[in-house]
């Protein structure tokens, strides 16, 4: 990473001594308070770009981190309903309680790393979810394990937009900051990888109990790095909008318990007909509520730019064109051919490993395609590969391999240019307002695109109508890549 960065280095924070002109071999005080050989400058530079690799590190650990939850707790839930007595209720309140804590109060996350410093609430956060994390692989009972879930849920929902809040301050506008983003989607998409390799493994050869400890070691060396490599931001002044985080947390959360349900009971449930309409009725008494306000939690004008708004949509609709993939592949590779949980997680790896790879070269691909088109290419390989599933899924797995492969190169063709754009030219002040919207519609887009991939399947033509339903989403992504405006990727020249 420090050849990649040197080209951008970090500018210095405001705060704290300043380098001054000295001569060459004299020392001179860096941002962080260490001196530093100044060698005509060089030194500087160099630790400036230390600085930045280590604080990608940081930032890219705490998104894999996060992301090695879900195939973790995926994969032992079988375990965990056995060892703990959960019934099938309890044991989708284990995914529930995460969900329903991380969904609802992700813009309220944003807004007090605004507030309070992002740097302070992304270490709190890591810190929390890691907590949480080693408190349930001690579990005892049901009920403790929902609790810490809904914990861990808190802890993600305030490390997730402050730490894309930090990268957004340290890396300024252009090739440097694409790449930091790039990094950051092949760092989710590997630790994907190795969290159904590991977890299948620890699964197949000892206790559940082993698989979810996996998170702490990569927490615990998070909070040790993440002072001595993230640079505080600027406390914006202002209030908390109260009003705001109340309505933001009980939409959110009353809409993805809604999703949450109907991806396992019909859509005429109580819980589902009565928890997504008020969710979405709840969102739209706090748009109207924020528009009044005076300090929004998520102010208004973050949504005037046409690009922004588009992605933000698109966003929403990319989740469900691949997260039938590892739902209903899952099952057929354990339940239909009676693959252990490690086979089946070794089939599953050529989509993580081609999304890594896929984002690695992405920064390139955005610069010479620009967003709409590398939008639109994604979106293609999207529904080319979830067609080729609804043909074959039942099919040899070699048949099966090239729908895997494609689906990994849109997701990263997809996701990169959708983070660039719902993130570039926020006021300063407001990137963590911006960066919580955007994972609060991330969280969102996975509980609609598997709600509605599950309803589909159930209702006739199994696996093969829900990969149809995706290329569905793919093709809504699409749609909001046609209506990118016609330009170079700014953002990223």
């Amino acid at each position: 990473m420090t050849a990649q960065l040197s080209d951008q280095p970090v500018p210095a924070a405001p705060a704290g001594p300043r380098p001054t002109p000295s001569a060459p071999g004299h020392t001179t005080a860096s941002a962080s308070g260490r001196t530093a050989v100044s060698g005509s400058g060089a030194g500087v530079r160099v630790g400036k770009t230390r600085r930045a690799a280590g604080a990608l590190a940081v930032i890219a650990g705490c998104n894999a981190m996060i992301q090695l939850d879900d195939p973790i707790v995926n994969i032992a839930l079988p375990g965990m309903r056995a060892d703990l007595g959960l019934s099938a209720v309890g044991a989708s309140w284990v995914v529930t309680a995460y969900l329903l804590a991380f969904g609802g109060l992700l813009l309220l996350g944003g807004r007090l790393g605004d507030l309070l410093g992002r740097r302070r609430v992304f270490m709190a956060g890591v810190a929390l979810f890691t907590a949480a994390a080693a408190l349930r692989g001690a579990a005892s009972s049901g009920e403790m394990l929902i609790a810490v879930r809904a914990v861990q849920g808190v802890g993600a929902a305030l490390a997730a937009p402050s730490g894309l809040a930090l990268l957004l301050s340290m890396f300024p506008p252009g090739p440097a900051r694409t790449r930091a983003i790039a990094v950051c989607t092949a760092a989710g998409a590997l630790s994907t990888a190795g969290g159904l390799l590991l977890a299948g493994a620890l699964t197949s050869l000892g206790s559940w109990r082993w698989v979810v400890y996996l998170d702490v070691p990569v927490g615990v060396a998070i909070v040790v790095a993440a002072p001595f490599v993230l640079v505080e931001t600027r406390r914006v002044p202002g209030r908390l909008d109260a009003a705001g985080a109340l309505l933001s947390a009980l939409g959110a959360a009353a809409l993805v318990f809604g999703l949450a349900r109907a991806a396992e009971r019909p859509w005429s449930d109580l819980s589902v007909a009565g928890g997504v309409p008020a969710g979405i009725a709840v969102l739209v008494l706090f748009a109207v509520v924020e528009r009044r306000a005076r300090q929004p939690l998520v102010a208004p004008a973050l949504f005037a730019d046409r690009d922004r708004l588009l992605a933000y949509g698109a966003t929403l609709a990319v989740p469900g064109a691949v997260i039938g993939t590892y739902f209903f592949l899952n099952q057929f590779f354990q339940a239909g051919r009676g693959w252990s949980a490690l086979v089946a997680a070794c089939a599953l790896l050529p989509l993580p490993v081609t999304t890594a790879l896929a984002a690695a070269g992405g920064e390139r691909l955005l610069r010479r395609l620009g967003a709409r088109r590398m939008l639109a290419v994604g979106a293609g390989l999207l529904m080319c590969g979830n067609g080729w599933l609804a043909l074959s899924v039942t099919g040899p797995y070699p048949v099966v391999l090239p729908a895997l492969v494609l689906l990994g190169a849109g997701m990263a063709c997809g996701v990169l240019p959708l983070t660039v754009l719902a993130t570039s030219s926020p006021a300063p002040d407001g990137a963590g307002a911006a960066s919580g919207v955007l994972n609060a519609v991330q969280s969102v887009g996975g509980s609609v695109g598997l709600a509605t991939l599950v309803a589909v399947a159930s209702h006739g033509g199994g696996a093969a109508a829900g990969f149809v339903a995706g290329a569905g989403f793919a093709a809504l992504t699409l749609v909001a890549a046609a209506g990118l405006r016609r330009r170079p990727a700014a953002v990223v020249s």
